[in-house]
């Protein structure tokens, strides 16, 4: 446990990554089905498969979904956004690339306001609301060396919100995502259901010297699905940076994962750079142009 010296000495910062699956019946930029608990492997088609010359189509539905929640969040829409590809292999991703929104989102910045347990009142800020496709889900099994993929998620639209790197404890996060679960079910665009992943996020957990301006290194715990888990695992990486530069040990900028059993992170890889991903301009999908009316309608 950290001592209220190492605490006064080293300042927690948090920044969120939200993916929320939006509550459409169809995926972002194909006509498969998107129900929940489906044989697997029976929600795909050519598009979704990324067969040669098959062309993606947007959700007008995703697009309105993700407009709706920007405006709930005070954030500026974009009148123009684009796509872009953000290209990796990994077996749950058939295309080898995953259709995102990079350089152009569809909202920008915004605000979120906390209430923290003894009152306190937190304005968290956020840097943009984006759209993009899921991927596939792999399957593991210890009875036997195979792995399996059910490609019935990938495709599914998805909005990302990202925060600023502003969050201070692991309470604010945990508020913080429940008030987004709130946010994405009353407006109806996803259903909250976090054990079924509709609702997870990304913690990028950093520490530095109280009163500094530069941030650490920062580490990527990913797909936190539970309040609970989120807060140990926070918790848990606040201590552990701290106690490794305490002896003089670097952080190293990785992604790792939670295990809740024995409440502690994991190393997963070595953190990718964004060129690492040869993100460029999805040539197959037109920029989205919203017109003040249609904006004025949703």
């Amino acid at each position: 446990m950290l001592t209220q010296e190492l605490m006064d000495k080293y300042q927690l910062v948090v920044g969120l990554e939200v993916h929320a699956q939006l509550a459409t019946s169809s995926k972002l930029f194909a006509g498969d089905a998107n129900n929940f608990g489906a044989q697997a492997n029976t929600q795909v088609s050519v598009i979704t498969l990324g067969h040669p010359g098959t062309l993606p189509k947007l959700n007008l539905r995703a697009l309105e979904f993700a407009v709706r929640m920007g405006l709930a969040c005070e954030s500026q829409i974009s009148r123009k956004s684009s796509f872009d590809r953000k290209n990796y292999f990994y077996p749950d991703l058939p295309k080898g690339y995953q259709i995102t929104q990079d350089k152009e989102p569809i909202c920008v910045g915004g605000n979120v306001t906390l209430t923290l347990e003894d009152g306190t009142e937190r304005e968290i800020q956020l840097n943009r609301i984006h759209l993009e496709e899921d991927a596939g889900k792999l399957i593991h099994s210890p009875e036997r060396e195979e792995s399996w993929v059910d490609y019935n998620r990938a495709g599914t639209a998805l909005i990302e919100l990202v925060t600023e790197p502003c969050l201070r404890s692991s309470e604010e996060a945990v508020v913080f995502l429940a008030e987004i679960r709130k946010m994405v079910m009353y407006l109806g665009i996803c259903d909250g259901n976090m054990e079924e992943g509709s609702l997870r996020c990304d913690a990028n957990v950093s520490v530095r010297f109280h009163g500094s301006e530069t941030l650490g290194k920062k580490v990527e715990i990913k797909n936190m699905n539970s309040f609970r888990n989120l807060g140990r695992a926070i918790d848990f990486e606040y201590e552990r940076q701290v106690g490794l530069l305490e002896v003089g040990q670097d952080i190293v900028s990785e992604t790792r994962t939670f295990d809740a059993d024995k409440g502690v992170t994991a190393s997963m890889r070595t953190k990718e750079e964004l060129n690492d991903y040869r993100y460029f301009p999805e040539p197959d999908l037109p920029p989205v142009i919203l017109t003040e009316e249609w904006i004025e309608e949703v």
